[in-house]
């Protein structure tokens, strides 16, 4: 394979679902490639089909057209082959912290003290140390969506899909976690696709943001983000980094029905 293929690849998919007055179109066909490493975001109104688009590449949902291609291979209707965190942490209540971190590799059948073994150092080093034998009652908001992604990431896949995961957290702690997640996307290399309302923090962590206009779901623009890494909020608060806001708050108050797709770089 090339090394300049996508790792996550979503070709022409579309979605209709059947209801009682007819077929109702979700989707218009989208499309999307992603490199190796890449962290991309989806912004749009609600009911542009974000969440439509990632059931569909985590294989909840089959398509209505098209496929899903990781490392160019059909994963089309695959479930386990993508890490997808929602935006509720959805922690077990009866495990402790540890015990909720290792739950993917327990169903990868990971032997129980190995996972742990491997999963201390990592709640040591990203800000859940003291807290390992804990159980989630006993966790902020913020705590808890580290051990959600902390799980996410330990289900070992190479793409991982985050569904609004900052988005019931006050704005300090939000703040606080998208730095986070930005050290964890550095250190593990993952290929990120992650769906938020608030286009800052899209524009803060993303490479491209792709922007979704409605009836029925698709993309209008693809924005590419060359802000410098690592960033520093005070610093990519800039001239640049207002532009692209401005382009993307232009773009999501077009009419649903408004223009092609178009690519912001070309």
């Amino acid at each position: 394979m090339s090394s300049s293929a996508p790792k996550l690849c979503v070709a022409d998919v579309s979605m209709a679902f059947k209801t009682p007055t007819g077929a109702f179109h979700a989707l218009a066909p989208v499309t999307l490639s992603i490199p190796q490493g890449r962290f991309v975001s989806l912004i749009g109104p609600s009911g542009c089909g974000k969440s439509t688009i990632f059931n569909i590449i985590a294989g909840l949902l089959e398509p209505t057209g098209g496929r899903v291609l990781i490392d160019g291979v059909d994963a089309t209707g695959t479930i386990g082959r993508v890490g997808y965190m929602l935006q509720k942490d959805l922690l077990l209540p009866w495990r402790t912290v540890l015990d909720n971190v290792i739950l993917g590799m327990e169903i990868q059948h990971v032997p129980l003290r190995a996972s742990r073994e491997r999963a201390l150092p990592l709640l040591h080093r990203y800000g859940l140390a003291g807290f390992e034998y804990l159980y989630p009652s006993a966790l902020s908001g913020g705590m808890r969506q580290r051990a959600a992604l902390l799980r996410t990431l330990l289900f070992d896949t190479d793409v991982i899909l985050l569904d609004e995961p900052f988005g019931a957290l006050d704005a300090q702690t939000k703040l606080k976690m998208q730095e986070w997640l930005m050290q964890l996307w550095s250190d593990f290399s993952k290929t990120v696709l992650f769906v938020t309302h608030d286009v800052e923090e899209a524009i803060y962590l993303s490479d491209e943001v792709h922007v979704m206009g409605t009836r029925p779901g698709r993309i209008i623009a693809t924005i590419p983000v060359p802000l410098a890494r690592p960033r520093i909020r005070h610093s990519v608060l800039s001239g640049e980094f207002l532009a692209i806001k401005e382009r993307c708050l232009e773009l999501l108050h077009l009419d649903p029905k408004g223009p092609e797709a178009v690519n912001e770089a070309a």
